[in-house]
């Protein structure tokens, strides 16, 4: 299992990968990506117990959906850096025909990806529903699901979180992204969500905060934590506080990055900030 030192230059070839995708086609969604990739890396590399081959059915190991899909990009990029699929296939992010869409899809059966996700506020349904299959076919591993903040002003999602609670599905971890910020500006702003931990407990869920959503051991650690709550009647909720466009230092904290690709001196800088560690594709 990597050490945090290796999860950390993991995670700075993400950011580079999501960079150079989105660059390529001056189309996605570079903020919320850069803000999840310490998490990702930790999710897929050290937290999931977790096959080396794909399986759509997923028995027998954990498994992950991604609800807020507009941050495809870290998710092709640790699925690829995890060896689902050859590293250099980022190159075909969002052009015609290529399995790396700008939304996750499953027609072209791009492996690790198990659902169609980015219309949002589906995805506590589809994770819930797995989970409880789970259950039913005696399989004692997790599901994961990973939500955007704003995401959680669409309604269905509280539909799941109540569903999950009164049937006690509690091999669930779902992680909340609680940047703060979404397409049109600050969730504040938008659609106050008020405290999300207070909805959660109310909802009947555990809910365990992650204050440093980008600090490696901290996102280990709570994970780790969130583990040992689960099979005890819950469904278990993470607040993972980030920083939208983490590791960029003029795409931080804010929303003017949520779907704007940089451009070649923009590249350049965000790559200076990010030293390669492993090797571009």
């Amino acid at each position: 299992m990597p050490n945090t030192q290796q999860l950390e230059d993991l995670t700075t070839q993400v950011r580079r990968d999501i960079l150079r995708m989105v660059h390529k086609v001056n189309s996605g969604h570079p903020g919320g990506s850069l803000g999840c990739a310490e998490f990702f890396v930790a999710l897929f590399q050290n937290i999931m117990d977790r096959k080396d081959t794909f399986h759509m059915d997923g028995i027998g190991e954990d498994i992950f959906f991604l609800s807020n899909g507009h941050i495809s990009p870290v998710f092709y990029s640790i699925l690829a850096r995890s060896g689902y699929f050859p590293v250099d296939e980022l190159n075909t992010f969002r052009l015609i025909n290529s399995r790396l869409q700008g939304h996750p899809t499953t027609h072209e059966g791009l492996p690790g990806v198990r659902v169609a996700s980015g219309s949002l506020g589906q995805g506590f349904s589809v994770a819930i529903g797995a989970a409880q299959t789970k259950k039913l076919n005696n399989d004692n591993h997790l599901v994961y699901s990973l939500h955007g903040d704003g995401e959680l002003q669409e309604g269905q999602n509280w539909e799941g979180i109540m569903y999950a609670a009164a049937h006690k599905v509690d091999n669930i971890i779902s992680t909340i992204d609680l940047n703060g910020q979404q397409i049109d500006g600050a969730t504040d702003d938008v659609l106050s969500l008020g405290s999300v931990k207070a909805k959660f407990e109310a909802f009947g869920w555990t809910v365990v905060e992650i204050e440093e959503g980008n600090n490696m051991d901290a996102i280990l650690n709570g994970m780790e934590h969130a583990k040992t709550l689960t099979g005890q009647g819950k469904p278990v909720c993470v607040l993972l506080k980030t920083v939208m466009g983490n590791g960029v230092d003029f795409m931080m904290h804010t929303h003017a990055w949520h779907g704007k690709a940089p451009n070649d001196e923009q590249l350049a800088i965000g790559l200076a900030q990010n030293d390669e560690t492993i090797g571009d594709y």
